[in-house]
């Protein structure tokens, strides 16, 4: 995976799995959101993100807004981009209702807030968000291939078709592939010429496990766990 082009960032709120997966070169940021969040316990959501902000200074790494009203959304990205200048702050999309946070998007953007636009799944969307981003300010466009494929419809041609509309008018705009599935999607994320990947950890773990394996080597391993489950297990046949 070192080959790669493109920036791996580790995915999850798992507080030890994200300050280990830190400290790995490979891993050139990390983000998280209230589902990830709640799913690891944590209930203080402003004491959490800073005791890792404690730690992480010098990677990009992102938290999000959870309000459903754009001006209580706002209040709450201002402060979170407060908290370091290695934060990015996550806008969704819309809001629970459907509602286009465009212009939250452009009056953020224009205060210098750095973005991280999630949630996308269509090209309308993409427009929409290239169209209310600052040129002149860093952001991340998320797009969920993971879920588009989920529809089991490709996603390879989406995000192709977003890098190139984000590319001719948002030069600090960068292209996230998100919620991978299985560690292909890595390699896909890099063909498609994505500038970010997110992969959650134990995704990750299973990359920098698996990738480059020899099948060779991997199919006698399987073999070989097969006949060890069937010995723990005491399977018997009585022929």
């Amino acid at each position: 995976m070192k080959n790669l082009k493109i920036k791996i960032y580790a995915d999850g709120a798992d507080k030890e799995g994200m300050l280990k997966l830190y400290l790995d070169p490979l891993i050139q940021g990390l983000t998280t959101n209230p589902t990830l969040m709640r799913k690891a316990g944590i209930s203080e959501y402003e004491t959490f993100a800073r005791n890792i902000l404690e730690i992480i200074q010098d990677k990009p790494i992102s938290f999000e807004v959870f309000s459903d009203d754009f001006d209580e959304m706002k209040k709450q990205a201002l402060k979170i981009k407060s908290w370091q200048e290695n934060v990015y702050v996550k806008i969704p999309v819309t809001n629970s209702l459907g509602e286009s946070s465009s212009s939250l998007i452009g009056e953020l953007a224009k205060e210098g807030v750095q973005l991280n636009i999630t949630a996308i799944l269509t090209l309308d969307q993409i427009r929409e968000v290239n169209t209310a981003l600052n040129p002149e300010v860093a952001s991340v466009i998320s797009v969920f291939a993971g879920r588009i494929s989920d529809t089991g419809i490709d996603p390879e041609p989406l995000m192709k078709e977003s890098k190139k509309i984000t590319k001719s008018e948002q030069p600090k705009a960068e292209l996230l592939w998100a919620s991978v599935r299985e560690v292909y999607n890595i390699y896909q994320a890099d063909r498609c010429g994505c500038d970010i990947v997110t992969v959650p950890h134990n995704i990750l773990s299973k990359a920098i496990k698996m990738s480059g394996k020899d099948n060779l080597q991997l199919s006698l391993e399987t073999v070989q766990m097969f006949k060890e489950d069937a010995e723990a297990a005491g399977f018997q046949i009585n022929c």
